[in-house]
């Protein structure tokens, strides 16, 4: 079986010797090359041609971030960021990586000694594997592509009285961060909707997720630690380890069990939306690995709501979007910069033209 070719960026000597020690240990993987800093993986990206790259966020010289940009042009490469800090500075390093390309970030263990080190070790080699088999592209296709319907269910508009959709879920996970700046950022500050999201992200990383996007989108993010009520746009994102449940005017977050491997998980989220908005709620699953979304989306589908998967052309993981579209849960695939134009269109707001 032939390799996975790991490079690996990180300037602390002690973390980058741990790293050398458990790739040359995992029959999966092969070091091809350690770097300090980012400017000297560069010089080394043609010549080494890994399959995934270990990228540390805090490096001399360029960050993490400017680092992945540059790889994202050069030679697109999957990148899984290693990050020690939950400082402010640092979890926005990290989060701009995200949206720059990198797949998903991982917690450096506090040492060999730490508690759950050989568990965190498995975890990080295990995340090296799966993201070396992501096809990155360093620009997502921009091109117009139309809608793909499914006519297995009735999709005509049953809606409030107004006419307007009230409610908008969303699940995303590898690749989220990049396509919910797309998203969002297209439904501008007036939309007026509440929306409840899904992104599964690493422990520890939340609260940095939740500042970072209330920077980039124009709406104001609210974690959910017990319950809180809905207001029109505003993002709520459920607490650390907690799922998160619509009901008639409220949110709230809960710790039972995780569905599809995920807590947060998006099917739970969008059955607690069927349940309570029906023909009023929009569902919406992004880029992700895994089937996340999938059956919940269904259940949003059948009772009359309207349901949404990006598009193959545009997934920089067509996981959880594909498994939607082969449970029959899609109302329409669209690709990512036509879903904020159709949500607009389906709660009855005209942006303004530039």
């Amino acid at each position: 079986m032939k390799k996975i070719r790991v490079l690996v960026v990180e300037d602390s000597p002690v973390f980058r010797q741990y790293l050398e020690h458990i790739i040359a240990h995992d029959p999966r993987l092969e070091l091809v090359g350690t770097v300090e800093t980012g400017e000297a993986a560069l010089q080394i990206l043609e010549q080494v041609a890994p399959d995934v790259i270990s990228m540390d966020i805090r490096l001399p010289g360029m960050n993490g971030f400017e680092a992945t940009q540059k790889i994202m042009r050069q030679r697109p490469t999957p990148v899984v960021v290693i990050s020690a800090s939950l400082e402010n500075a640092d979890l926005r390093i990290t989060m701009n990586a995200l949206q720059a390309g990198a797949l998903t970030v991982l917690e450096k263990p506090a040492g060999v000694a730490s508690n759950g080190y050989e568990a965190l070790a498995e975890r990080l080699c295990t995340q090296l594997a799966i993201m070396s088999q992501v096809k990155v592209v360093g620009r997502r296709i921009e091109t117009p592509v139309a809608p793909r319907f499914d006519n297995r269910f009735d999709d005509r508009p049953t809606v409030n009285a107004s006419g307007r959709r009230l409610l908008l879920g969303v699940a995303s996970s590898t690749g989220g961060p990049g396509a919910l700046v797309r998203l969002l950022g297209g439904l501008g500050s007036e939309f007026p909707s509440p929306i409840l999201l899904v992104q599964h992200i690493a422990g520890g990383f939340l609260e940095g997720f939740a500042s970072w996007l209330g920077e980039v989108c124009p709406f104001p993010v609210e974690i959910v630690r017990n319950r809180s009520v809905l207001a029109p746009g505003k993002i709520y994102l459920a607490a650390q380890d907690h799922h998160l449940y619509a009901e008639r005017g409220f949110v709230r977050a809960g710790r039972a069990e995780p569905v599809c491997a995920q807590r947060p998980s998006g099917t739970v989220l969008f059955e607690s939306i069927a349940a309570v908005y029906g023909s009023e709620a929009i569902g919406v699953v992004l880029t992700g690995m895994g089937d996340d979304g999938a059956s919940g989306l269904l259940s949003v589908r059948r009772r009359g709501g309207h349901t949404i998967a990006e598009d193959e052309s545009t997934a920089v993981v067509y996981g959880m979007p594909a498994e939607a579209v082969r449970l029959g849960a899609v109302s329409e695939s669209l690709p990512l910069p036509s879903i904020a134009p159709r949500i607009l269109e389906l709660t009855g707001i005209r942006r303004k033209a530039a």
